[in-house]
């Protein structure tokens, strides 16, 4: 079953397309990553299918309604879940709160004995202020924020931002098991070589178009198109050190 359909989107801010006639799609426990070099609009192209970008055109269609009229908190509770790459958490609340304050939430309380499960190591930090949580925790606390409303897609902007190799796997590991609990990826991630390795699907942009779509182990397997839209591999692994957190 197909979540989530792009039809000849397009927007930006202003009158310039920063996206143009994106066609995309997103099967029901799919992880597909969107690739590209800086400033390619993949970032912008997650914030129009959430509503966060000002000027949007064309269909953007989950399970079949059209989302592009909707507020953003109508999106929300028709199942669609966004993990920015900044500002995801409330740094002076604890991780309990961090969960107890998400809205229109059926059985708050099981949900976040749910998470917990999820991701034990939340659970024993439950009363740390998110803002002395390490970057893995806090990128876990992110997810479990997104998912207290059961949602059945979820938008990554960069989830691996500023984290250390062995932080970065945390949180792919966490990713990696989201289709387990009946949840669709789509993500943004500077890692791109990692993320495709784990990945159904991906789709490369380049100023805003779709340049190619395969399964991700064809993407990596295109050196070509992976040396001039990934970065070398031997590149990526000389810049994969982050900031430790």
């Amino acid at each position: 079953m197909t979540v989530l359909t792009l039809q000849g989107v397009s927007g930006g801010y202003g009158e310039v397309d920063i996206v143009t006639e994106i066609d995309m799609h997103v099967q029901t426990r799919e992880i597909v990553t969107i690739a590209g070099t800086n400033g390619a609009g993949k970032s912008t192209l997650i914030k129009a299918i959430m509503g966060l970008l000002p000027r949007v055109s064309g269909k953007i269609l989950f399970e079949g309604q059209d989302l592009l009229r909707l507020p953003i908190e109508a999106r929300v509770k028709h199942g669609v879940a966004y993990v920015p790459q900044v500002h995801n958490v409330f740094g002076a609340l604890t991780v309990l709160e961090n969960l107890q304050v998400v809205e229109h939430v059926k059985k708050p309380a099981q949900r976040i004995r749910d998470m917990f499960e999820i991701f034990p190591a939340l659970a024993e930090r439950r009363r740390t202020a998110a803002e002395n949580l390490s970057g893995g925790e806090r990128q876990q606390l992110a997810f479990a924020r997104a998912l207290m409303g059961s949602p059945r897609l979820m938008l990554l902007d960069e989830p691996s931002a500023a984290l250390s190799p062995a932080l970065t796997d945390q949180v792919f590991a966490a990713t990696r098991r989201l289709p387990e609990l009946g949840v669709a990826v789509l993500m943004v991630e500077q890692r791109a070589r990692q993320a495709l390795a784990f990945s159904d699907r991906g789709y490369i942009l380049d100023t805003g178009r779709i340049m190619l779509t395969d399964t991700g182990a064809n993407l990596l397997a295109n050196e070509k198109m992976a040396d001039l839209y990934l970065g070398r591999a031997k590149h990526d692994a000389r810049n994969d050190t982050g900031a430790p957190q």
